[in-house]
């Protein structure tokens, strides 16, 4: 295995790790105040373990997240403990049944949902294999609808980082930018490239430094960009390019009006090529933050 396959391999299995630390932090957090020190300390541990178990071995990121869907809430899951905790301490009180009598040795009614196993996903139920089908599909496709029906909806649902990330199939805009450091950088670059162009700097040897600002953002984005698809790259770090020199001849000659003639056109296109510059930097900025925060 060479080593950028065996760096690329080991990039994916830490984003699917990552995927289940975060939820159990989640829950870890939502458990303060609410359960004892060594209560919590036990209750992240069992759920690290069913949520192992679940997963099965997966490293593939979408997979873990939809496994971590299924186990719904963590700050839900905190509850049904504390609950489960408060009944198992009840039954323990002095109070209880006598030795001899029928409610004596009778095992507490567990309540459902209780965190004891933690609640059974859909998988795990007792349904005959077709009803079990049909039941994952129907869900898929209400999971993928709000994505398909409303423009942007992908970005929307990504962007609320105080949201449960559950609601994001596991990702939230703040774990995105940790997942991709890369691809967030290419982003930023791109974006400084274009806010220096309204400064009147010195040229960097014949280039002028928003363009070479471009050209690194463009050299991350390509290179370095796994979290897109090779399409993706070329739109989003060739939009400001395209920007520049199409919407600059395109304006541009829109404004000559009735001047004839070279000079008058190419002073048009000097005036506007830099605002079509940012406007192509913002488009593409814009397509490749939705490509990447695109959930569905």
């Amino acid at each position: 295995m060479s080593p950028l396959i065996g760096a690329a391999l080991l990039d994916v299995i830490e984003r699917a790790d990552q995927l289940v630390l975060n939820y159990v932090s989640k829950a870890a957090d939502a458990a303060h105040g609410v359960l004892r020190t060594d209560q919590r300390l036990d209750f992240a541990r069992r759920l690290r373990a069913r949520i192992e178990v679940e997963r099965g071995g997966s490293q593939n990121a979408r997979e873990v997240a939809k496994v971590l869907a299924r186990f719904g809430d963590p700050v839900a899951l905190v509850e049904r403990e504390a609950r489960r905790l408060a009944a198992a301490a009840a039954a323990d009180r002095p109070d209880e049944p006598e030795a001899g009598t029928p409610e004596a040795g009778r095992p507490a009614a567990e309540e459902p949902g209780s965190t004891r196993r933690f609640p059974a996903i859909v998988d795990d139920r007792d349904t005959p294999p077709g009803v079990r089908t049909y039941r994952r599909t129907a869900q898929e496709r209400l999971g993928r609808s709000p994505g398909r029906g409303l423009p942007l909806a992908g970005l929307r649902r990504a962007a609320m980082s105080s949201a449960n990330p559950m609601a994001t199939g596991g990702r939230d805009a703040r774990t995105i930018v940790k997942e991709h450091p890369r691809e967030t950088a290419a982003m930023m670059v791109l974006v400084l490239a274009a806010l220096l162009v309204p400064f009147d700097l010195p040229l960097l040897a014949i280039f002028p430094i928003p363009l070479v600002v471009w050209a690194g953002g463009a050299v991350i984005a390509l290179l370095f960009g796994e979290g897109w698809q090779p399409r993706d790259r070329f739109l989003g770090a060739g939009a400001p390019l395209l920007g520049y020199t199409v919407g600059g001849v395109l304006v541009g000659g829109l404004r000559v009006g009735s001047d004839a003639g070279v000079d008058a056109f190419l002073n048009q296109f000097w005036s506007v090529s830099g605002t079509m510059f940012m406007i192509g930097t913002g488009a593409g900025v814009v397509w490749l933050a939705y490509r990447l925060f695109d959930v569905s």
